[in-house]
């Protein structure tokens, strides 16, 4: 039985992490990419994730399904669509558009899950205040990204990065509102099964389209680990903590932190210089977010929790 989005201050904290972590992500892949190919990157990525995942679930006795359904083609397409599609996307996208181009691409699963949880999502209706909160925070991501996400990079196939930046959020924001149609089940198991699933997927495709694996070097292993064990493995059982309690709708509201949590990233440890489009930003980021959750913030401070309305 699915039960109503209840958003705690737990909800607020979880999401809070996932911008943090995911906002330094876009650099890692970059990085990475310089010694490895893109699918290897993303199978090597998906790899580590679910061996972390499936140690966790283990040790916890494998618990998977809570009640008599067992939505096993649901889970396949989750895994697909959460991971293994988006990953080899990002990765191969990458090469060929700017960085503030994939965060504005990242920002867009906030606006593409917004209709699909209005029909498919009982209590995620779009209300005036909802629908006018997310277009100012994605106003906020624009000016934050300013004249970068329009920048050229001059590729010949930079169309066709872009347009796969955007297929790889709009699998994000599907799978967002695929997880929470489950019925219940156990949120390791939850986390741990779509990875499987989407490994299953990558490694052979990536087998296929770049040859046998290679060799990275240590610096690249690390990266590459990294990207496993934090953005992928850490981050998705979160992500599945907090559709299954707080709902997509609100889940999503962590892609406007990434690429304002990218700037700050690159100016504390990069000196990156400080833009003045920064602080415009984040007035607007946080206006959107406050605007479009009012009813979730009021009961925050009021009586610790709330369903959302709006």
């Amino acid at each position: 039985m699915q039960t109503e989005p209840k958003i705690t201050p737990g909800s607020w904290a979880m999401v809070g992490t996932l911008g943090l972590i995911w906002g330094a992500t876009f650099m890692i892949i970059e990085l990475a990419l310089e010694g490895i190919t893109p699918f290897w990157l993303a199978a090597a990525r998906i790899s580590f994730a679910a061996l972390l995942t499936l140690f966790i679930w283990g040790l916890r006795g494998w618990p998977l399904f809570q009640s008599g359904q067992r939505p096993w083609g649901l889970l396949a397409v989750i895994g697909m669509l959460s991971s293994a599609v988006p990953f080899m996307l990002l990765s191969w996208g990458q090469q060929y558009v700017t960085s503030g181009f994939a965060g504005v691409s990242m920002a867009a699963v906030v606006l593409m899950v917004l209709p699909l949880a209005h029909l498919f999502i009982p209590g995620e209706r779009m209300g005036p205040r909802r629908i006018a909160g997310f277009l100012i925070g994605f106003v906020g991501v624009v000016v934050l990204i300013g004249d970068e996400a329009l920048a050229s990079t001059g590729a010949a196939l930079e169309p066709a990065g872009r347009l796969a930046c955007l297929a790889a959020a709009g699998c994000y924001a599907v799978s967002s509102v695929m997880m929470r149609r489950l019925p219940p089940v156990d949120a390791i198991g939850l986390a741990a099964m779509p990875m499987l699933f989407g490994m299953a997927l990558v490694v052979p495709l990536a087998w296929a389209v770049e040859g046998p694996p290679p060799l990275p070097d240590t610096h690249t292993l690390i990266l590459l680990a990294f990207l496993g064990l934090v953005p992928t493995a850490g981050a998705n059982l979160l992500r599945v903590l907090v559709i299954r309690s707080a709902g997509p709708v609100f889940m999503s509201l962590t892609n406007y932190q990434v690429p304002l949590w990218s700037v700050i990233l690159g100016v504390w440890l990069l000196d990156e210089p400080l833009r003045p489009s920064l602080l415009i930003a984040l007035v607007l980021i946080l206006a959107g977010v406050g605007l479009s959750q009012w009813r979730a913030l009021s009961g925050l401070f009021g009586s610790g929790a709330t369903r959302p309305r709006t």
